[in-house]
């Protein structure tokens, strides 16, 4: 009971101060920031863990709750995004170049989800809810990675790419919203047929849950599809509350910079990387101005929150030694990966699609091979293949 009165004091007390400080928005955005990592841990809700189950067993159901998670963003955020505003709010996509950075950047990001043991969001949520310290070394990786991707960003800055291209802008809204939910049908149908000519019968996504109501609510587990249409509507109240869809690694360079700069190692501000307009009022303003930053934050107090709610934070067990060497390299890669390619699985895959940009479908290609190959490093070190 301590610890839940912990967590639900940083939670609750985190919004109240910093909406005192700050604003109604900043503090609406820690309490955003910690729904979604409440219903991440409680829904189990990853991505790493599914491209393995995918990859390594033949069993989809976690892709096909991707599926979900996408179709629900996609037909609520998309018609909002063309229309640039939400509830009066005025909102942005995130449509950025298809290029070789962007194919770099995702493959290397793919092999760090599986040698580093999670995805941007799996690394926060897990990390917070205390399973274990070894994602905590990823997650000091993971920022670290991106600290030295912004560092040499000039290294990739002219390698070809193509211009932003935004599907509603070349098909018109509902047929690329059509095309897209067709494809995540199409995508639904073959992970299924694919598992029973494997397996002989489909792992179903469960759509009840397995406790009594409301005690699962807090104690979980929650049933995935839970999570995926979860992690959807809290999506789009992302895209109204912060103005654009829901991102994670954007905060990670911008810490790791700071901290070079605090540490007198050198002067970022003069890095190419935060030259461009926006991000040099990121790295200039304080640290808990940036959106992206609070939500970070807040996504970790909700993971801590649901782990005590739910009875399930895990010990503080030690990686053995090629463990940790694991979670330095993959966080190295998921770090310098999601700053080659604009994003990671949140903000590039789920934040691109819903965002109707050519980028975020051509994403997943490159991130699945890079899983594919993490998955085969895994056993170097120390790590199962499942």
């Amino acid at each position: 009971m301590v610890q839940v009165a912990g967590a639900a004091l940083l939670v609750a007390g985190g919004g109240a101060w910093l909406a005192q400080e700050d604003g109604w928005r900043q503090g609406a955005l820690w309490l955003l920031g910690a729904a979604l990592g409440l219903v991440l841990f409680q829904a189990s809700f990853g991505f790493a863990g599914a491209f393995r189950r995918l990859l390594a067993e033949g069993r989809g159901a976690g892709l096909r709750a991707q599926m979900v998670l996408l179709a629900v963003a996609t037909l609520l955020m998309l018609p909002a995004i063309e229309a640039g505003s939400l509830f009066g709010a005025p909102v942005r996509g995130f449509v950025f170049p298809t290029g070789v950075a962007l194919l770099l950047g995702a493959f290397l990001f793919g092999i760090g989800m599986q040698v580093g043991g999670g995805c941007a969001s799996g690394t926060l949520y897990t990390a917070a809810g205390g399973q274990g310290a070894r994602m905590w070394i990823t997650l000091a990786a993971f920022i670290a990675g991106a600290t030295l991707a912004a560092w040499q960003y000039e290294a990739w800055l002219a390698w070809p790419s193509l211009a932003p291209l935004s599907l509603p802008g070349a098909l018109g809204l509902w047929p690329a919203v059509g095309i897209s939910l067709a494809v995540f049908a199409l995508v639904w149908a073959a992970s299924r047929a694919i598992e029973k000519a494997r397996h002989g019968a489909v792992e179903p996504m469960a759509w009840r849950a397995e406790g009594p109501f409301p005690a699962v609510l807090w104690r979980g587990p929650w049933p995935m599809a839970w999570g995926a249409v979860g992690l959807a509507v809290l999506s789009v109240a992302t895209l109204w509350l912060a103005g654009r869809p829901w991102a994670i690694t954007a905060a990670f360079p911008l810490w790791g910079s700071k901290a070079v700069e605090a540490l007198g190692w050198d002067d970022p501000a003069f890095w190419p990387f935060w030259e461009d307009p926006t991000r040099t009022e990121a790295l200039l303003r304080p640290l808990l101005a940036d959106r992206t930053t609070l939500m970070d934050l807040g996504l970790m107090a909700g993971a801590f929150l649901a782990a005590a709610l739910a009875g399930r934070a895990g010990g503080w067990r030690w990686p053995q030694a090629r463990e940790a060497v694991a979670s330095i390299l993959g966080g190295l890669l998921l770090g310098v990966g999601a700053v080659m390619a604009s994003g990671c699985n949140i903000s590039a895959y789920l934040g691109g699609i819903a965002s109707g940009s050519l980028h975020g479908w051509v994403w997943i290609g490159p991130a699945l091979l890079g899983n594919a190959v993490g998955l085969r490093l895994r056993p170097l070190f120390g790590l199962g293949r499942s």
